[in-house]
């Protein structure tokens, strides 16, 4: 379970996230839901170590990440940021080694490399391994630092915004695949998306956020209904049922 307890961060003036407290269950899928400039990818990041906080307290299954060794923490935790370029000229099998670095420090073993082609066969991507991540589509590259983080083999995958590049056919996709990390293998998958739909239909439990502070959050039935999200977005929408699922439209007049 991730607790996040009065969390907020600031640059200069601005608040960013403004005292959040939030609860993630172990072993679901999380989305986190919200309009541009909410605080979602700050609190991601947060709470993933990659930024710090101004105050608060952040742990994962008890452990507070600013405390936590962070060999331990690369152990429990992996997250894929949204900015996930990389400087250096890699294939999309290096790339995806790269996972496997919190395990072996670089020193591979057998069990390493099992690891690393079946992540490489659960993105599809065997046929591009030997390629360079220059020479492939954007959604290509999207997939292959998703099965870096997959081979990192963490009880807790955070995405932020991780259909970025993607079309509707791999967006589906990416999602199912990452429904099946939870269904399948046990993960806990925590997912910053724009896509409401998405959040609907994939999700156990969403948080949704608004100008830096924690809005909502709950099951999708509690969440994905007009009342709510016109409040969080501040625009018209309506709610249908297809299939079992809530599916939003939205429109403005």
């Amino acid at each position: 379970m991730i607790q996040a307890q009065a969390v907020s961060k600031q640059y200069g003036n601005a608040v960013v996230v403004d005292n959040v407290s939030l609860t993630i269950p172990r072993g679901g899928f999380t989305s986190i839901i919200g309009p541009n400039g909410a605080g979602k990818s700050t609190m991601l990041s947060i709470i993933s170590r990659l930024l710090p906080m101004s105050s608060g307290t952040v742990t994962i299954d008890g452990l507070d990440v600013t405390r936590t060794p962070s060999d331990v923490l690369a152990r429990k935790m992996a997250i894929l940021r949204q900015d996930n370029t990389m400087s250096l000229r890699l294939t999309v099998r290096d790339l995806v080694a790269f996972g496997r670095f919190p395990h072996s420090q670089g020193r591979l073993t057998p069990a390493d490399v099992a690891k690393i082609e079946e992540s490489l066969a659960y993105l599809n991507l065997q046929e591009l391994g030997h390629r360079y991540l220059d020479e492939i589509s954007g959604g290509q590259r999207q997939r292959a630092f998703v099965a870096m983080v997959m081979c990192q083999d963490t009880d807790y995958v955070l995405l932020d915004e991780p259909l970025n590049n993607l079309d509707m056919h791999h967006a589906v996709a990416m999602m199912q695949l990452l429904r099946r990390l939870v269904d399948d293998h046990g993960k806990t998958v925590v997912v910053v998306v724009h896509d409401i739909n998405f959040a609907s239909t994939y999700s156990d439990h969403i948080i949704a956020m608004r100008q830096g502070k924690l809005a909502y959050q709950g099951t999708p039935d509690e969440l994905i209904t007009e009342t709510v999200l016109q409040d969080l977005y501040q625009m018209t929408l309506k709610v249908h049922t297809i299939e079992g699922q809530r599916i939003c439209v939205y429109y403005r007049h």
